[in-house]
């Protein structure tokens, strides 16, 4: 990836209560508690291992470790490329609130926070951020 300026994966909380978050690849990092308001950015990244990295989202504090309802932002940097998609797992933890994934092509969009069934799989260039807005 040599010459080459990287995008962000970004997790905006715009809900009225914070919001947990955790980074997950061939290691896990520690919880990133979010306020309203707040976010979390991370350039994107390679996992030598994995391949992919798992970006979790619960509204419960320790919620990775309890099987928690979780939203799951994955993506996968392959050369200029970065795919990914959105997904819940053990329940829908925004249900009832907007969830966007943007930008997108189609666009990803959970007007109640409830995941359509089907893939939500896509791909963009890596050099663009990706930003999910949680509520």
């Amino acid at each position: 990836m040599t010459n080459q300026t990287l995008g962000h994966a970004v997790v905006v909380n715009e809900c009225a209560r914070p919001i947990y978050v955790w980074s997950v690849a061939s290691s896990v990092s520690s919880e990133i508690t979010l306020q309203p308001h707040e976010n979390y950015t991370e350039v994107f990244r390679h996992d030598s291992q994995t391949g992919g990295v798992s970006i979790k989202v619960t509204t419960l504090k320790d919620g990775l470790y309890h099987s928690s309802p979780q939203t799951v932002f994955a993506y996968n940097l392959v050369n200029q490329s970065v795919w990914y998609d959105l997904s819940d797992v053990f329940g829908d933890p925004f249900h009832g609130s907007k969830v966007t994934l943007l930008p997108s092509e189609p666009a990803i969009t959970w007007e109640e926070g409830i995941p359509p069934a089907g893939s939500q799989v896509r791909i963009q260039d890596s050099s663009r951020d990706l930003v999910l807005t949680l509520c």
